[in-house]
């Protein structure tokens, strides 16, 4: 099957700094900042964002790799936006370049991969390893 995404696809998502996405809430720093794993998901969601509304029905993406870089602290109650842009794709592996964004600037810059799978075969091969 062929999965050609347009090149430069892009897409952005914003959230609010809370108590609920800081760095001391979710256990990777002690500080009440916006949390480098909350960046990361909403990095992550920009770059799905992007492609899979152009993907056939029962396909989607999984995230494979993430080469980030926080760079500025975000307090509470500033919103934090990701903007993704798909710079490459070979067969089912696409890459985006993602950046994060608060009120007073860039915080964050990532290379980030993802690839594109049939979900169901995906889910039940994840399944099985239950047994």
């Amino acid at each position: 099957m062929d999965f050609t995404i347009k090149p430069q696809s892009n897409a952005e998502t914003s959230e609010l700094v809370t108590e609920n996405n800081t760095a001391l809430k979710f256990g990777s720093g002690t500080a009440k900042v916006y949390a480098t794993p909350a960046m990361v998901g909403l990095m992550e969601h920009a770059a799905i964002l992007a492609v899979d509304s152009q993907l056939p029905d029962g396909y989607g993406t999984v995230g494979i790799s993430m080469n980030v870089k926080h760079v500025s602290a975000t307090p509470i109650g500033l919103t934090v936006t990701a903007k993704a842009t798909l710079t490459e794709q070979d067969r089912k592996k696409l890459t985006f370049h993602v950046e994060a964004y608060d009120d007073a600037g860039l915080i964050g810059d990532a290379i980030h991969e993802r690839f594109i799978i049939e979900s169901e075969p995906f889910l039940a091969k994840a399944e099985h390893k239950k047994k």
